[in-house]
């Protein structure tokens, strides 16, 4: 070929297109409550650089604390322009729904996270280290534990304030999650989400060693579940040809109009759906800690600092559940009668395993953490409900259970001895005659796990189980009632242990904490009450909130 063809032929391919590409039109308005997020996490990392090391906890938690509020009154302007309701819509090019379901879990993790930042940068509970207040955190995350290294940045006062950019990334992944309106996006707020929750889990400042060993768990199997989720994915747009969710529930019920010959082909092999929206499901349960995909949880929730362990456990849930109620009631509605049968088998082994392995744990961050898998298997039956009831009762439990999560975790934190925080369940006896008001609030918590009448535990399962009820699934009572009755009594031993057990000569002291912690704890007893007292409003309010945009 000569040069001059070769020549013109660089030439064409250089003109340019006849259609000029479009800028993509971004509703900013309405993602503000993720861009002020993300921006502020961005602000966050620069003043890690910037600001002298002596300010830093301060201008962090400002930040944190005013990003968290500014994304949740942005919430409720879209909700009060009725973003949630008449106006409710796709935005973003396709990728992000703003809608009823998405606004109510936004704000719950906004609220949930809020609560949980003060936990975070409680400084009052270890005592003061060469004149220095210290947090939960390892003075210097990249030293080795027990290091010269380590033992000079202690001396010096060090803080990881590092974690408060990170938790506000992990927010931010968060809120897209359960607002995801195709199959890239809803991956790409997964690893937004997950990757600072594998950092934040590594870095305690007692127990190190178990602090990382819990995070390479999590890491390791977390990546499992997202390569899960990945080739789920592939398969789902291998099966529908888009990653879109209304495009692939076209093709799912056949209402497709354009369906070309490569279309054809694939619509007609059932194969790829179903194994790619297996695997997709894997990756989600995976998230929420049901079985048999909920073996991190124990571990994890055990090693990571305490505050990390009690955001994580509150605001995961809530951002996972948000994705797979999207994923099955508009994606997948016409595979209805394929995936009941499946999340009614994890619902009752994840209600059975939760309730039954807690009863023999001596740690109570484990004990907590199999109460979480049981919860999951409760707000599945919500799930499998397959009505709009079941998504306004999963809307309504996610919003209780998150609060007396964060309240639960925050009081572990107070009880402490010489090694810190005092986890085994035999260091607890008596401490209802040592410090009656902070055992009388983990009792409340503890009542309200349980699901005992007048606390929001009981008004979240009531409405979860009326919801599985109608929608047909009786029998799932029946066992959430028994897991429940099962359940019971492990909150109860507890309680029990607190308040009629004689308090041990060398048992632990309770640390009085700052204005901080008292706030999270207090906010989570009023919730817990409000709820479980005065429900109605907020039962209305998620039942507004119920309806998904397609």
């Amino acid at each position: 070929m000569n040069t001059s063809a070769v020549h013109s032929l660089w030439t064409t391919a250089a003109e340019p297109a006849a259609g000029k590409i479009g800028a993509p039109a971004i509703e900013y308005g309405q993602l503000a409550p993720v861009l002020i997020v993300v921006g502020a996490a961005v602000v966050g990392i620069l003043l890690e650089g910037f600001v002298p090391r002596r300010g830093r906890y301060h201008a962090q938690l400002f930040l944190t604390v005013v990003a968290l509020a500014a994304s949740f009154a942005a919430v409720v302007a879209l909700a009060a322009g009725g973003r949630a309701t008449t106006k409710s819509g796709i935005v973003a090019m396709g990728a992000i729904a703003v809608d009823g379901p998405a606004l109510f879990l936004q704000g719950t993790i906004l609220l949930t996270s809020m609560v949980a930042v003060f936990t975070f940068a409680e400084r009052r509970l270890d005592p003061a280290h060469h004149g220095h207040r210290v947090d939960s955190f390892a003075a210097e995350a990249a030293a080795v534990p027990g290091s010269d290294h380590e033992k000079a940045a202690v001396k010096a006062g060090f803080t990881t304030t590092e974690v408060f950019p990170l938790m506000l990334f992990a927010v931010a992944g968060m809120l897209v999650f359960p607002a995801a309106n195709d199959l890239l996006t809803l991956f790409i707020a997964l690893e937004v989400f997950s990757l600072p929750l594998y950092l934040l889990c590594a870095v305690a400042r007692r127990k190190r060693l178990m602090s990382q060993e819990a995070a390479v768990k999590y890491f390791l199997l977390g990546a499992f579940s997202s390569a899960f989720l990945l080739f789920g994915i592939a398969l789902m747009y291998g099966y529908a040809g888009s990653v879109s969710y209304a495009r692939i529930a076209d093709v799912v019920d056949g209402s497709v109009a354009d369906i070309t010959p490569a279309l054809a082909q694939t619509m007609g092999n059932d194969v790829l759906l179903l194994i790619g929206f297996a695997m997709v499901l894997m990756g989600l349960l995976f998230k929420v800690g049901a079985v048999p995909f909920h073996m991190w949880t124990p571990d994890v929730y055990q090693g990571a600092p305490t505050p990390v362990t009690g955001f994580m456990a509150a605001a995961t849930k809530v951002a996972a559940f948000g994705a797979m109620l999207r994923l099955l009631y508009v994606v997948l509605p016409g595979l209805r009668w394929d995936w009941r049968p499946v999340m009614w088998g994890v619902a009752i082994v994840t209600m059975l395993a939760g309730a039954i392995v807690a009863i023999t744990q001596t740690d109570i961050k484990r004990l907590l953490a199999y109460s979480s898998i049981a919860h999951a298997g409760f707000i599945l039956a919500g799930v499998v409900a397959a009505t709009p009831d079941g998504v306004s009762s999963v809307l309504f439990y996610l919003g209780a259970y998150s609060f007396v999560t964060v309240g639960a975790f925050a009081v572990v934190t107070l009880v402490r001895d010489a090694g810190g925080e005092a986890t085994h369940l035999s260091k607890w006896a008596g401490l209802g005659r040592r410090s009656p008001l902070v055992a009388a609030v983990f009792a409340v918590f503890l009542l309200a796990f349980a699901g005992i009448p007048l606390t929001s535990g009981f008004s979240g399962k009531f409405a979860v189980f009326k919801a599985a009820a109608e929608g047909g699934a009786g029998a799932l009572v029946v066992i959430g009632v028994l897991s429940s009755a099962i359940a019971a009594f492990f909150y109860i031993r507890v309680i029990v242990l607190m308040f009629f057990s004689e308090p041990k000569p060398e048992g632990p002291t309770v640390a009085v904490p700052s204005p901080l912690t008292m706030t999270t704890i207090a906010v989570g007893v009023a919730v817990t009450l409000v709820l479980g007292v005065a429900p109605q409003y907020f039962l209305d309010l998620a039942g507004q909130a119920g309806v998904f945009v397609r």
